[in-house]
């Protein structure tokens, strides 16, 4: 009969059965006996009590790929399509390089060892697997301005470090954006209007910027609830008057907080073009972008007050971005009217038309009636009647404020 069988729970029932395993043993029982069936099913109680108990520890990423070399005898040459040439295998096998997540995949692929065992930690495992297909250029994103602006947190790798981990890097990136933003950048479906133009745009970089602006966004958790229909002309002109101090855009960044609108200052990135977008977060709060890529007082204020626009006026739920790009030439009613709505905004069409081509007191004099900074009547007066050689130098710098 058998005597001694149950589940094994405490240090106390491990130590019992492992006695009484002994005493089993000791008896050397007859084959198909009851006592050896007893044997084996204490047996295996006992080791599944042990590896619940004392798991083993997982090799470590260089242990496993050794064990692989070993078990199927490979050469480090062997290794080369894996991991990408001599120097690097050695690099590896020396603990002196980690492994990029294209190693992983390859290795885990090539010569099936476990990704959980490659990745330690485990929620990144699902990464080698996933979609290992997918045609996904990592190196062509801009990734040196992208480091030099922060994307990768305080990485200083050089450019050649930058391309081979650049899977890592732009994975990892995306992978903090907030979840609005899709982490995988070729797979995402957005439906961002930006103007066309005959400029070679990178969309990766644009994409890249896009994530960086919520990402920002969302750290910025002072902003309050946005209520509909918030921004109106009234809105927008009480917001200007601000802009006679030398803090307005640090006051403006401030007063739209208030009304559930975040403010994004984020420098442009190569081959973007972008002066400014507007999207919404996932709980409906408007997030206003601007690169200062045109660093000018009077710059910001437009930028800012066409963003604005767009808000009042466009979106309607069928748009999640409005890139733009002020220097083209768009060919969209909707950049017109956001145009006409932040240039009516800033200076009255009827005071406009009473100072055009006015020399520079009688244009100090219109912003002191308007109540709003001199700079920004400098700068529509440079654009409209091609002055920039007369208003330049009263122009002032905004990035200071924002620390670019």
């Amino acid at each position: 009969m058998i005597s001694f069988i149950k589940i094994i729970k405490t240090a106390d029932d491990h130590a019992q059965a492992i006695e009484h395993l002994m005493v089993l043993m000791d008896a050397e029982p007859k084959s198909g006996s009851e006592e050896e069936n007893e044997l084996d099913v204490l047996a295996l109680l006992i080791e599944q009590y042990e590896i619940k108990k004392f798991p083993m520890d997982k090799p470590s990423p260089i242990e496993a790929i050794q064990f692989r070399m070993d078990q199927q005898g490979l050469t480090r040459k062997d290794l080369i399509p894996f991991i990408g040439s001599a120097p690097k295998v050695s690099e590896v096998l020396n603990g002196k390089r980690s492994l990029s997540l294209s190693m992983i995949r390859k290795l885990h692929k090539g010569l099936a060892i476990p990704a959980d065992v490659l990745i330690q930690e485990p929620e990144f495992a699902a990464e080698v697997c996933y979609n290992p297909e997918a045609d996904i250029q990592w190196d062509a994103f801009p990734l040196k301005e992208m480091q030099s602006k922060g994307y990768f947190g305080d990485s200083k790798k050089p450019l050649k470090e930058l391309k081979l981990y650049a899977e890592d890097l732009v994975r990892g990136f995306f992978k903090a954006c907030p979840v609005e933003f899709h982490p995988e950048p070729m797979m995402m479906r957005s439906t961002a209007h930006f103007v066309d133009n005959d400029k070679q745009v990178d969309p990766l970089a644009i994409q890249a910027w896009q994530g960086k602006v919520l990402k920002v966004a969302s750290e910025q958790d002072k902003t309050d609830k946005y209520q509909q229909g918030t921004v109106t002309e009234d809105f927008m002109r009480r917001l200007v008057q601000e802009s006679w101090s030398d803090n307005g855009p640090l006051i403006a960044k401030e007063y739209l907080a208030k009304h559930g609108i975040d403010l994004v200052i984020e420098s442009h990135l190569p081959k973007t073009y972008l002066d400014g977008a507007v999207c919404f977060k996932s709980n409906g709060n408007p997030v206003i972008a601007l690169t200062l890529r045109h660093d000018r007082v009077d710059s910001f204020w437009f930028s800012l007050m066409h963003e604005l626009a767009h808000i009042a006026l466009h979106f309607d739920g069928s748009c999640d971005w409005m890139l733009d790009d002020f220097d083209a030439k768009s060919g969209d009613v909707r950049e017109d009217e956001a145009n006409a709505m932040a240039r009516d905004v800033l200076i009255p069409a009827s005071s406009w038309n009473l100072y055009s081509g006015a020399e520079l007191s009688e244009l100090t004099a219109l912003a002191k009636l308007l109540n709003i900074s001199p700079q920004i009547v400098y700068g529509r007066f440079g654009y409209d009647f091609d002055q920039w050689p007369k208003v330049r130098r009263h122009l002032k710098k905004v990035s200071p404020l924002f620390a670019l």
